[in-house]
């Protein structure tokens, strides 16, 4: 289907990723792995070097920090490993908001999707702990109802329990919603249970095409969103 024709009709509620979708987390996080990097007394990293390596949760940025790959060691020590995420988590707690920001056209986008009457959720892997200090922060939590993290349930995405959380909390079915992330875990999780899903190229994605798994379309920029969902307010 060509993009310019895909219109989502008969949807009610969107739910959107956090990092690499809503904000660019990675200046904080590379600061806090450096961070972690020299408490242990290891050479830091560039930002962008440390950028290609998100996108997979906390546990593996950091066992990717210690094997200075993108690739994990076969030899990385399972203890020291959990010592130093426990490093950095106390680091990037202190630091998830000083220099995280908000992707171009995020909060007006936001507002007017509000506004043409959809009901709005974040479903993100990111632990909780560090979501609201962010949203916050940002001033964009008054748009979602609901806000659910990796620690929120017992699975995570891509497995398609959260997204079939909100579905059942908002009383609607998985055809009513459409997933919107930057990672092949959102759309694997959409996909899962036959959500439609949008797919945003400029997030954390490890460099891999977004469109590989299918969905339903994809966007270079997130006000794309507006030429899809139409306002479900009469006049």
């Amino acid at each position: 289907m060509s993009l310019e024709h895909v219109i989502f009709n008969n949807k009610s509620d969107l739910i959107f990723d956090l990092d690499g979708t809503l904000v660019d987390s990675v200046p904080d996080l590379a600061a806090a792995v450096n961070d972690m990097l020299s408490s242990l007394s290891l050479a830091n990293f560039p930002e962008e070097t440390i950028r290609s390596w998100v996108g997979n949760g906390a546990k593996i940025l950091v066992e990717r920090a210690l094997s200075g790959s993108g690739n994990i060691s076969s030899t990385l020590d399972v203890d020291y490993a959990k010592q130093a995420l426990d490093i950095f988590l106390e680091h990037y707690q202190r630091q998830a908001c000083v220099k995280t920001s908000l992707y171009a056209g995020v909060k007006r986008t936001l507002s007017a999707l509000v506004d043409r009457g959809y009901t709005l959720h974040i479903v993100t892997n990111k632990p909780l702990i560090f979501v609201d200090p962010i949203v916050s922060h940002l001033n964009i939590k008054q748009y979602f109802t609901h806000i659910l993290g990796a620690d929120s349930l017992p699975k995570k995405k891509p497995d398609p329990m959260p997204l079939t959380h909100v579905v059942e909390q908002q009383r609607v079915s998985a055809g009513n919603c459409v997933m919107i992330g930057d990672s092949h875990n959102d759309i694997l999780a959409a996909n899962a249970i036959e959500m439609e899903s949008v797919g945003l190229t400029y997030g954390y994605n490890y460099g891999e095409d977004i469109s590989l798994h299918n969905p339903t379309v994809v966007f270079e920029h997130f006000d794309g969103l507006l030429s899809v969902f139409p306002s479900l307010k009469e006049g």
